[in-house]
């Protein structure tokens, strides 16, 4: 038994502690929030949506980023400001937006998110008391034209080399299988639905499975800001925290920090490409569920997920390449409220939405950076992007394995800080 330090409480890091805690390690887990979940898991989409798992980086992106952002209510947005951060990231990113380069990154994700499909519905059905409104009624990736259309071929061929199910539905189908689009004003010209997808609330599993956790002994130290990591020789000798003189040490630890992971590994000369993309959500009450979803909704044109989360929507979506800023941007609120209000115009409260901002960590390539650096004692769990929640148990799953010095039941190649050397 080891004693493993985990930084960060986030979605990711809260599942990497609960496999750590199972293999029977003292696991202690270290944030600067006041509790778990608290910024990039805190209001995401809901959407546990393996099937959508792959890169940004793809044939055609960097031409479809420009024409979007033209847009009046542009999903894509970035700044012109020359941060040689980011524009180091975009490099690389354009670098994998070929098609060699997006099949192995999606191949990659797929087997990531795929295994850590199966991980989070053992972990379901194991009895433990963490309610998170989890549900699996697929995901209707609704088109509006015949033009949008086009791009269905690629996607089920995608889809089937993945082995992936799909149906192919018009839209008197759709609004079968989806009775609450019955009243929508949008218009459907098809959609595809993805029957293995589901949905649920990544804060409320991260904060249950966090109090079941402190209740089997795993320590919680919140309002911990992590200032830096001290080596030692081709060790991590510590953790310095921010107003604390003495170091706070354990035998391994397990970085998943999310948008934060490159400025702490930095000064120990690990450079990781993880920049931020700054999305957006609103979550709304559901006044009558009758006409609220049931399954995922993704509009394409819009690029706006909607998910059912107990007795409330969520709608999120937007990428803007900005920064590290959170201010919530009333544009994109009202834009995210209109959405709802085409797709569902009865049963949800929408006026009254809860909106939020917050970082995905993206890797220019799209797969997270998971487990050992050059320093035997210290490992990587960080860079899942916008499918963080779709992936934590899996990525917790394979870290945990690796500290426990056990083979991971998923093959790593492309999956590791090797690939950036």
């Amino acid at each position: 038994m080891m004693k493993v330090a985990v930084l960060g409480a986030g979605v990711a890091g809260v599942a990497a502690a609960y496999y750590l805690w199972r293999d029977g390690h003292q696991v202690v887990v270290l944030d600067r929030q006041s509790g778990a979940a608290r910024e990039t898991s805190f209001g995401n989409a809901g959407g546990l949506c393996p099937s959508f798992a792959g890169p940004w980086a793809a044939p055609g992106m960097i031409g479809k980023v420009l024409k979007m952002a033209l847009q009046k209510e542009a999903p894509i947005r970035f700044s012109f400001t020359p941060n040689p951060r980011k524009l180091a990231w975009l490099a690389r990113w354009m670098g994998n937006c070929t098609a060699e380069r997006f099949r192995a990154n999606k191949l990659r994700m797929q087997r990531v998110a795929h295994y850590s499909n199966a991980c989070l519905q053992d972990l379901a059905a194991a009895g433990l008391p963490v309610e998170f409104d989890y549900h699996r009624d697929g995901t209707l990736q609704v088109f509006r034209s015949q033009s949008d259309l086009k791009v269905v071929k690629g996607i089920t061929q995608a889809l089937d080399e993945y082995e992936v199910p799909w149906r192919l539905l018009d839209g008197e189908e759709a609004r079968a299988l989806e009775p609450a689009l019955a009243a929508s004003r949008a218009p459907i010209a098809g959609a595809l639905y993805l029957p293995r997808d589901g949905s649920g609330d990544s804060h409320k599993f991260a904060t249950g499975l966090a109090a079941y956790l402190a209740q089997q002994g795993v320590v919680f130290r919140y309002n911990t800001p992590v200032a830096a990591l001290v080596k030692a020789a081709d060790r991590v000798q510590g953790i310095r925290i921010e107003g604390q003189a003495e170091l706070f040490t354990a035998d391994a630890y397990v970085v998943a920090l999310g948008p934060q992971t490159p400025f702490l590994l930095r000064p120990l000369g690990l450079s990781l490409p993880i920049y931020p993309l700054k999305g957006y959500s609103i979550t709304a009450r559901i006044d009558d569920p009758a006409r609220a979803p049931r399954a995922a909704l993704m509009d394409e044109y819009n690029k706006v997920m909607i998910s059912r989360l107990g007795d409330r929507v969520r709608a999120a979506g937007m990428a803007e390449l900005k920064g590290y800023g959170l201010a919530v941007d009333p544009g994109r609120v009202t834009f995210l409220k209109g959405v709802v209000r085409e797709w569902f115009p009865e049963g949800v409260s929408i006026e009254d939405a809860q909106a939020w901002a917050g970082l995905r960590p993206m890797t220019p390539d799209g797969p997270a950076i998971l487990g050992k650096t050059r320093y035997a004692n210290l490992y990587l769990n960080c860079g899942h992007g916008s499918n963080g929640w779709t992936q934590a148990c899996g990525t917790g799953k394979i870290v945990a394995d690796i500290v426990s010095g056990r083979q991971p039941e998923v093959d790593l190649d492309g999956l590791t800080a090797d690939r950036y050397a």
